[in-house]
């Protein structure tokens, strides 16, 4: 093992934990999901560190454990809970409108299909440009833009498209 290493990959963690650790979250929509989320990528990571050759691999390694170990998991999870036409509760509109927002544009993506959700969250949420959300999920770039268009068309049902859409317009 080289020490090297090592010292790397801790300067990674520190450096990049909190960003992970969002990604996380709008991966699994909650926090303690998204700590454990992101602990147990790491520690795969860890054990892979020393073939990887530079910062970026390791983030977009990780990266890409996080989005697989998600789909692991919520393969695996219960989903007993039935949905119902109507709500047990309504409220008045707030005050507070753009943290109702965040929480319906929450909801929305927790709607979509995993690589859907993944894809998006990468593209409008990272900032990444569709070649690396290409090589983090192990797909061609054609993917990713049909995830992105169909995960849009999902959240336009949900009248939410202009809370993401804008930095659709950087790419070009």
């Amino acid at each position: 093992m080289d020490p090297g290493r090592d010292t790397e990959f801790a300067e990674f963690v520190d450096g990049r934990f909190t960003a992970l650790q969002r990604f996380g979250y709008l991966l699994t929509g909650e926090w303690h999901l998204a700590e454990d989320l992101v602990q147990t990528s790491l520690t795969k990571v860890w054990f892979h560190r020393n073939s990887l050759r530079s910062g970026m691999a390791m983030e977009s390694y990780t990266r890409t454990v996080m989005v697989n170990t998600s789909t692991q998991w919520w393969r695996r999870r219960w989903r007993g809970e039935t949905p119902t036409d109507r709500l047990p509760e309504t409220h008045a509109p707030s005050e507070y409108g753009t943290v109702d927002d965040r929480d319906l544009l929450l909801r929305a993506l927790a709607t979509l299909p995993r690589r859907t959700r993944a894809t998006l969250v990468l593209r409008y949420f990272e900032d990444l440009p569709e070649s690396e959300i290409a090589q983090i999920l192990g797909c061609s770039i054609g993917t990713v833009k049909s995830n992105v268009s169909r995960g849009l068309a999902k959240l336009r049902e949900h009248h939410l498209v202009a809370a993401v859409a804008a930095p659709a317009q950087k790419e070009g």
